[in-house]
């Protein structure tokens, strides 16, 4: 019995060994080896690429050994070369009018390949520049602090193409707050949210206009992004059935203070309508002046008119580019809180105004509630008199 067990153990031995010499034989050779390849982006000979866009040179199969980017000048454009060598990118955007010849050499299983490529950017038939601001024309710095009634304003130096210019310019908000911008013609637009800013928010504007084509050959100069801050939320309410100015904090009464508004009516001086209402809307604080020179002849009033003047106001605050105030006017406290005798600005006594001015920043409201005239309008800083499905109708096409 012994035996037979041995001669069957051989047997699957030699079975065995017949099939490993069986697969053996069946292996395929293996693939040879692959060169490397070298691409460019932009592609060899693109014409009019995005000033905006990046060199990049990537390798499959191989390491990139060097990169050289050339402009017409034979100025090398800087980049970095990623850790694994099989990408580079440029450190700076191709820009404006440029002839690009590119060359890199990369190393791979076949040994060392070569390649090149040549490219040109965009050339502008004139550049358009960009201002970012608030309601005061002033233009913004990083963590200003606004009140909760900022509009920000963006001013193009020549008229664009809207929709090309509003797909450029991003504002973002933290907490997040619908908004949209409001252009008053191909140069100008405004940007609010739907309702006044929680305090604390941060709002940022990123204007991406460096390579944007704007219309009409012109083409963006330059980025921008600014991120400021909202302060406490400050509004003053004026209104003339009291003939009382309520401000308040935060949703809190702070102070009341009695006004005497625009006299009201109109007159034809000059050939010129003029008009003493302070006019009813949702106004923003400008700026201030302590003292600040008035005179009625810069809106058209003569000063030697009966009604004209000039004279120095102490504690002035800005609200219109018209010329309203909320300022202190000693003479008109027998008024103040019972009879409209201004020619538009809101008179207050010279505590109230001391106090009013130390208060307020830019974008603090002002709302004006049952006077007579004409509605503020826009020009005058009306941005929130604007009723919000109109000022959604002022947006750039899609």
């Amino acid at each position: 019995m012994a035996l037979r067990r041995r001669e069957l153990l051989i047997g699957f031995a030699g079975a065995s060994g017949l099939t490993l010499t069986a697969c053996a034989g069946d292996q395929t050779p293996p693939a040879p080896p692959k060169p490397a390849v070298i691409r460019f982006d932009p592609v060899a000979e693109a014409h009019d690429v995005d000033a905006r866009k990046p060199g990049t040179v990537t390798v499959t199969d191989g390491e990139l050994r060097s990169v050289e980017w050339l402009d017409e000048t034979g100025r090398a454009l800087p980049g970095t070369l990623s850790p694994d060598k099989r990408s580079w990118i440029s450190a700076e955007p191709l820009g404006y009018g440029h002839t690009y010849t590119a060359k890199a050499v990369a190393h791979g299983a076949t040994g060392e390949v070569n390649a090149a490529a040549n490219c040109s950017t965009v050339t502008p038939d004139h550049l358009i520049d960009f201002s970012l601001g608030s309601q005061n024309m002033v233009d913004l710095t990083e963590n200003d602090t606004y009140g909760v009634g900022f509009v920000i304003l963006a001013h193009f130096t020549e008229a664009v193409d809207r929709a090309a210019a509003a797909a450029r310019l991003k504002v973002t908000t933290e907490p997040p707050v619908p908004g949209a911008w409001y252009w008053l013609d191909d140069r100008n637009a405004h940007w609010r949210p739907e309702f006044y800013y929680a305090p604390g928010t941060r709002v940022t504007i990123a204007a991406e206009l460096f390579g944007a084509d704007l219309g009409g050959g012109g083409f963006g100069l330059r980025d921008q992004r600014i991120s400021v801050l909202i302060g406490p939320a400050h509004v003053a309410i004026a209104d003339d059935n009291t003939k009382m100015i309520d401000v308040f904090e935060n949703g809190n009464l702070v102070r009341s203070m009695p006004t005497s508004m625009g006299m009201g009516g109109t007159s034809m001086v000059g050939g010129r309508l003029l008009s003493f209402w302070t006019r009813p809307g949702t106004y923003t604080v400008l700026d201030r002046q302590h003292p600040v020179m008035m005179d009625s002849s810069s809106y058209g009033l003569p000063t030697n008119s009966g009604l004209g003047y000039r004279t120095k106001i102490d504690h002035a605050v800005r609200i219109s580019h018209d010329g309203i105030f909320v300022h202190a006017l000693a003479q008109s406290m027998w008024a103040q809180g019972n009879t409209n005798v201004s020619h538009g600005c809101l008179n207050i006594s010279p505590d109230d105004a001391a106090w009013f001015f130390d208060f307020v920043i830019p974008g603090d409201v002002v709302e004006v509630r049952n006077t007579g005239g004409d509605p503020l309008d826009i020009w005058q800083n009306g941005d929130w008199s604007i009723p919000w499905p109109q000022w959604q109708q002022g947006s750039a096409p899609a």
